[in-house]
Order: structure tokens, then C-alpha cells, then sequence
């Protein structure tokens, strides 16, 4: 079913019929694929206090971003759990926070309530731009096609950019496994955006590849893989944390961890042999339950001759270390680097690459 954003515009442009799940991840590992950014929300804020305000918020070294940078960054309790999270860009006159549209309610709800005597306002501004991300190893070139280079903007790097007579905000996304670019506009100038990907040969995504593409590149998504109960450093996910920044939110906990070294219980990929578990299923070794499966799936990834299934979740440090079989109902999970590709789909991505370049 295609998205709000492609309903609505729908009906002016040619919209090519949906491909299936497995050629669309094909085309996110080896060409370019496009899905809109319907389940995205912002958080504009501002006032003079802003950047020392927030960075007492959350976990990253808000405070250095220049306008058009960005970083990665967790909202915590007083007892250092995740309440949420967010990339936050700066612009000159504002601070914008971007995280899943669902989390909005909860983080407006957290950082009102530490607004004491500070001049910071808040403002949910979801609704003024449409968003679409292109991925895959030929987005930055295929962009520049038609008219709109990014090949030069670094990771987390937000630059306005002229494009046909209007402005459309081109964002270098983190993607650990493929290039990722977000292109933000006003709703009345999104359908020629759209057809002008599609006429490029962007393949359309629906969300059953995009989530076979988060779970390999290992991407913990709030909510799903990362809940209220979880520590950061638990989730593997450093970049969001700055260790001499100073006091935030829940920098007691995330110090007193850093300290120590480690944490007992780690997010990890696993390679599933067996049947295929609900979410949510135990990990055991030696009789002992020792993590849980949080993300699964069964990933029918381009040029393998079977499906692959995989799993993201949480395990102990030294079930790991002893190299144990890791059993669940069904099964056995084996530990695997992330982000994972087998060595066939890798060789045909760098292929592509290097097509692409001559």
C-alpha cells in the first residue's frame, strides 16, 4: 500500500507499480531505492538559552554543531534509561531535533518539563516539510542527475540546496551499510521531487525492505529494539554518547558504566538456524536464559539462493566470550558482525560501486 505521502500525489504523477519486497532490497544494497519519510517528526527549538539548555539534555556534545551539523543523541531519566532519541541539527537561529513521529508526545512532554527560568521554546514543526530517503550505492549519483549534489556533504551534514525554482534540505543520513540521503520540502513542490526520483529510476520501497535494511546494518530502532529499560551503552550505539561534554540528564549512570568499562548485557546480530522465533524470544546457554531476540526476519537478500534469517537483540558479555552455543526455541542463534552481508551480495554491491564510478 503505498504511503500517505505517495497517495497524495498520487493522482499527479505516474506512480510505477510496487515491486516486490525482494527487488526493492536488491535495489537498496546494489542501486538506489526511495520511500517517503511519512513516520518522521521534528522539534524546532528555540530562544537564547537554547544550545545550553539542550545540551543539558541529552547525550551528545550538542553545544559544538556549527549550523548544518548534526548528531546522534539519547534523551534519558535521572536513572540513566533511554527516554528516547533524536539527531539534532543546528541552524542559526534554532536547534532541530528529528526522531520517530511517534516519540514526539513523549520527548515534548520530557523537555517541557525542564524548561524552569530558560528563555527555550518548543514547537512540534512535523507538518511543514515532506520528506523522502534515497538509499542504496548509486544515491549520491543519481541525485546529482537531477540536479541536486550531495556527494560532497558529510555524514549528519544538513544543506540547503536550489533545486527547480524552489529549496529542497538534502541530509547525508547514517547508513553503516549504504548511503543514505533525505530530501526535505514543502508539500506543494513535493510531487515534482517525487516523479523526478522516479523518472531516474529510483526503485519505490515499502516498509517489509526498509526494515530487512535496518536489520542489517544493525540499526537498533526505538521502541522495537531499544525500550525504557535500556542503558545506552547497553545498545552498542557510541555515537551517541560524549564522555567529557559535561553535565546532562542521566550522566551519572552512563559515567559510572564508562568507568567500569562495560556493561553485562550487550545489542548484538544473530544468525538464526532453525524455525523462525517470535520477537521477544529467550536466548539461553547452559540452561540459563542470557538475552532476548528484539528484531527478526527471514531477508531474501539478492543473489543468495535461500533466505537469510537474522535477528538483532540483547545477550550477556560472557556468553559471548565463551563462545557458547546461544539456543532459543527452535533453534540456534550464532553470533555475527554487524552490519552483515554475506560475501555473495558484497561482491555484487562493489561491483555496482565500481560500474557506477567508470
Amino acid at each position: 500500500m503505498p504511503s500517505a505521502m505517495i497517495q497524495s500525489v498520487q493522482s499527479e504523477i505516474n506512480i510505477p507499480s510496487m515491486t516486490s519486497p525482494q527487488t526493492q532490497l536488491g535495489a537498496l544494497l546494489q542501486s538506489v531505492g526511495v520511500a517517503p519519510l511519512d513516520h518522521t517528526g521534528w522539534i524546532r527549538v528555540t530562544g537564547d538559552d537554547r544550545v545550553r539548555w539542550l545540551n543539558g539534555m541529552v547525550t551528545n556534545a550538542t553545544q559544538q554543531l556549527k549550523s548544518g551539523d548534526g548528531n546522534y543523541n539519547f534523551l534519558l531519566s535521572v536513572q540513566g534509561r533511554i527516554q528516547g532519541d533524536a539527531t539534532i541539527f543546528a541552524e542559526p537561529e534554532a536547534l532541530l531535533l528529528e526522531t520517530g513521529a511517534s516519540q514526539l508526545p513523549v520527548l515534548m512532554g520530557l523537555l517541557d518539563r525542564f524548561i524552569i527560568m530558560d528563555d527555550v521554546e518548543l514547537a512540534d514543526v512535523s507538518g511543514t516539510q515532506t520528506g523522502l530517503l534515497l538509499a542504496g550505492p548509486k544515491a549520491a549519483s543519481l541525485l546529482a542527475k537531477i540536479g541536486l549534489p550531495v556527494a560532497s556533504l558529510a555524514t549528519l551534514k544538513r544543506q540547503p540546496l536550489a533545486w527547480n525554482s524552489t529549496v529542497v534540505t538534502a541530509i547525508h543520513a547514517y547508513g553503516p551499510l549504504v548511503p543514505r540521503y533525505e530530501l526535505w520540502t514543502d508539500i506543494e513542490n513535493a510531487t515534482q521531487l517525487v516523479q523526478a526520483v522516479l523518472d531516474a529510476n529510483a526503485i519505490l520501497c515499502e516498509p517489509q525492505s526498509l526494515e530487512w535494511l535496518r536489520m542489517l546494518e544493525g540499526t537498533p530502532l526505538y521502541g522495537t529494539d531499544i525500550r525504557d529499560r535500556e542503558l545506552p551503552q547497553e545498545t552498542a550505539q557510541n555515537r551517541a554518547l560524549h564522555f567529557s561534554k559535561g553535565c546532562y540528564l542521566g550522566q551519572e549512570i552512563v559515567e559510572r558504566i564508562h568507568s567500569r568499562g562495560n556493561v553485562h548485557r550487550t545489542f548484538a546480530g544473530f544468525r538464526l538456524n532453525g524455525d523462525l522465533p517470535a520477537t521477544g524470544s529467550k536466548l539461553e546457554a547452559g540452561g540459563k536464559e542470557i538475552g532476548e531476540l528484539t528484531s527478526v526476519g527471514a531477508i531474501p537478500l539478492p543473489g543468495a539462493a535461500d533466505t537469510v534469517q537474522l535477528a538483532l537483540g540483547y545477550v550477556r558479555r560472557e556468553a559471548l566470550d565463551r563462545g557458547s552455543p546461544l539456543l532459543y526455541s527452535g533453534g540456534v542463534a550464532t553470533p555475527v558482525s554487524l552490519p552483515f552481508l554475506p560475501a555473495e551480495t558484497t561482491t555484487a554491491r562493489t561491483a555496482s560501486e565500481s560500474s557506477e564510478r567508470v
